[in-house]
């Protein structure tokens, strides 16, 4: 899949603003017991350098990167539903790994696996260009005060290094039910001139991404949910 033409990809070498806090959420001890005991059968170690991808599921199928996937309901849920695709899950939080690992285990989905760790620094090192079918980031924090809007995971730098990841033709899938959010990220995508939206503006929800606890959250508050679907064009 990698082009060797292909222009060098953007890189983020000093990044003291993060998109996350890193908290020590409570396990459950069912999730405690799983990240020790299936964490070293489907996880990852960062590493400064590309994937094998086809060695690391041991098959060769598009890969969908997913960034950020929570406590790990939808990643599972889609995997489930798409054997024949590639789930590369990555999150720092380690009760939400805990949580997805015991999905993977309960489903037996051969299809998974895990990366606890900063997506940013994953994108950067460990993707190679144009290696990735698509990349999803569902609800992720809007940071919703004026002055924390720097913090925010989508910022153009970013999108261009995503850009980089995808196929021709691979998609970057984006959804939030905070409307100002929903507005920066269309601006941040349409600066990115690989970048090609799928609909004049927010996209209807792709069948393949079920309903989230979010997600009925934010609907429950009167928040429109939006999907952003953009197709890298070349």
């Amino acid at each position: 899949m990698t082009n060797p033409m292909a222009s060098p990809a953007p890189r983020i070498e000093q990044r003291s603003i993060r998109s996350y806090v890193l908290r020590q959420g409570r396990m459950t001890d069912a999730q405690r017991a799983a990240h020790a005991r299936l964490l070293p059968r489907y996880g990852l170690g960062f590493a400064p350098e590309p994937l094998d991808l086809e060695h690391v599921f041991a098959r060769s199928a598009p890969t969908i990167l997913e960034i950020g996937f929570g406590m790990g309901e939808t990643t599972a849920e889609i995997a489930a539903a798409h054997p024949e695709l590639n789930y590369l899950g990555v999150e720092v939080h380690a009760p939400g790994v805990g949580a997805l690992l015991r999905q993977i285990e309960a489903r037996a989905l051969a299809n998974v696996r895990i990366l606890q760790h900063d997506a940013v620094e994953v994108l950067t090192a460990m993707t190679a260009p144009q290696s990735l079918a698509g990349i999803h980031v569902f609800f992720p924090d809007p940071w919703p005060k004026k002055k924390h809007h720097k913090r925010r995971l989508i910022q153009v730098d970013l999108v261009r290094l995503m850009a980089s990841r995808l196929v021709p033709g691979g998609y970057l899938h984006l959804a939030t039910d905070w409307q100002d959010y929903a507005d920066w990220m269309l601006d941040v995508l349409a600066q990115v001139p690989e970048l090609k939206n799928t609909a004049a503006r927010f996209a209807p929800r792709p069948e393949y991404r079920p309903l989230t606890k979010f997600e009925r959250r934010g609907l429950r508050l009167g928040h429109a949910v939006r999907d952003i679907v953009f197709l890298r064009a070349y």
